[in-house]
């Protein structure tokens, strides 16, 4: 396979691209507002201040504008769009008890406007989100959501996206993004179906539980229980990880697949492949080969919550983090079908309705001190690895499609602040292909064992992708 060298600024025709701003707008919603605020749920409060990024690339055959997203267009839809999902239009401010929630003010939504002159997209190191993603994503400066588009010389052009983790999922963004998508079109201006902001979905049942759910205790802790950082060796600082964005066939899936076991998800056999490179990687690095690697995985709640289906256009958080540690000498020595039997029982013991509905009264029990994954904290040890895989799966590429065609390629962004590794895979833009995209952020010597092993993880060619 490919491997890259991080240190090197050219490889083949790829280039590092730099862009330039050449105007920045802020889009308002289309029809006025009254100003009020929304609260933020119960599972909302669970998230720290974070941002995630998304960007869709969209080629040009010939060089025409004809082929590719306008900033004009995009801007007309956004207005449109804004008016039923105002909340992005808002910003997040403070309640008198300290805790964050939505100031629905209409302020709108940053758009800039750049362009990479000196770069084609079929030069992009799409592998190397740095180098790439960096200067197509932009840096929300205020607000709850920004938004980049990037002209190349070559006529190609690139949506790059940023949003507010606590005021929404991916799966929140994604049917905004669907409706935005929809409105430049020439959709209707009426979204069907509209989001819902409906609270009550996520009420604790009759105030504070009596007997607050333990599981909920073993997956989060209030912040002031976090023990202080070690002040010997510590995992690798977000400053440390390498950031990267890999190609994986429907064959490696499918083999994956078939070899985690009857009845295992893909993702789930993808978690457990992921979880034994943890292992490997150990062995490369500093840590102890004895080391603990802790692997957890963010559940959607929404069909576990109304499975009649009434949470489907909800707009918000609805998540939670189960995680399993194992050791790394034990990680090496397991097959494949039995590490995904594990990650299969920690997922299912967290993703019923009532493990959702007892996470929202152990928050409310908990308010307002803020709270934080154990996920994210690992075994509690100086040289325990930890990782959480995301899943954008459900990201509905195909449909991002602003009246000139689908993307060519797409990719999540979340070079997050977090020591912990994040990985989060999604499908590949391709149509039909059953390939996906996979956005790594992770230690160093785990990027080295992905790159090292002989299938899986390959680096997206973009000479290929765009022409």
């Amino acid at each position: 396979m490919v491997h890259y060298d991080a240190t090197k600024c050219h490889v083949d025709a790829e280039v590092i691209i730099t862009t330039a701003v050449a105007s920045t707008w802020t889009v308002a919603p289309a029809l006025p507002l009254q100003e009020h605020r929304l609260p933020l749920s119960n599972l909302d409060l669970l998230l720290p201040p974070i941002d995630v990024g998304v960007f869709f690339c969209y080629a040009s055959g010939n060089g025409n504008d004809d082929d590719v997203p306008s900033a004009l267009a995009l801007k007309a839809a956004l207005a449109k769009v804004l008016v039923p999902y105002y909340p992005l239009a808002g910003e997040v401010v403070a309640t008198a008890a300290g805790e964050p929630e939505l100031l629905c003010s209409g302020r709108g939504v940053d758009f800039t406007e750049a362009t990479a002159a000196g770069a084609e997209l079929r030069q992009v190191r799409l592998s190397m989100p740095d180098e790439s993603a960096d200067k197509l994503v932009p840096a929300k400066k205020s607000g709850v959501m920004s938004v980049q588009f990037t002209k190349f010389k070559c006529g190609g052009a690139v949506v790059g996206c940023v949003f507010d983790h606590r005021v929404c999922d991916a799966y929140s963004f994604n049917m905004f993004l669907v409706a935005w998508a929809n409105a430049a079109r020439g959709g209707s201006s009426s979204v069907s179906p509209a989001p819902s902001f409906d609270r009550s979905f996520l009420a604790p049942r009759n105030g504070i539980s009596s007997s607050v759910d333990t599981l909920a205790d073993r997956l989060f802790v209030p912040v002031s229980r976090v023990p202080p950082p070690s002040t010997s060796a510590a995992p690798a600082a977000a400053t440390e990880a390498f950031n990267r964005i890999y190609h994986v066939s429907a064959a490696d899936v499918a083999a994956l697949q078939a070899a985690a076991g009857p009845g295992r998800t893909k993702l789930e056999a993808f978690t457990a492949h992921l979880w034994q490179l943890y292992a490997m990687a150990a062995d490369t690095s500093d840590r102890r080969p004895s080391c603990r690697v802790s692997m957890g995985v963010v559940v959607d709640g929404r069909s576990r919550l109304r499975p009649d289906g009434a949470m489907g256009a909800y707009f918000g958080n609805v998540l939670t983090i189960p995680y399993g540690i194992l050791g790394a000498g034990d990680l090496r020595g397991m097959a494949l079908a039995d590490v995904a039997a594990d990650v299969h029982g920690w997922v299912s013991e967290a993703a019923s309705g009532e493990r959702f509905r007892g996470l929202v009264e152990w928050v409310e029990a908990h308010r307002p001190e803020p709270t934080v994954a154990r996920a994210y904290l690992g075994a509690g040890e100086s040289d325990s690895m930890v990782c959480v895989v995301s899943s954008g799966m459900r990201l509905p590429v195909g449909e991002v499609d602003f009246g000139t065609g689908r993307p060519a390629f797409a990719s999540y962004h979340f070079p997050w602040p977090g020591g912990a590794g994040y990985v989060m895979p999604m499908p590949s833009a391709r149509a039909g292909s059953g390939d996906w995209v996979v956005y790594v952020h992770a230690a160093p010597e785990l990027v080295r064992a992905m790159e090292q092993e002989p299938t899986v993880f390959r680096a997206p060619d973009g000479r290929r992708i765009f022409g």
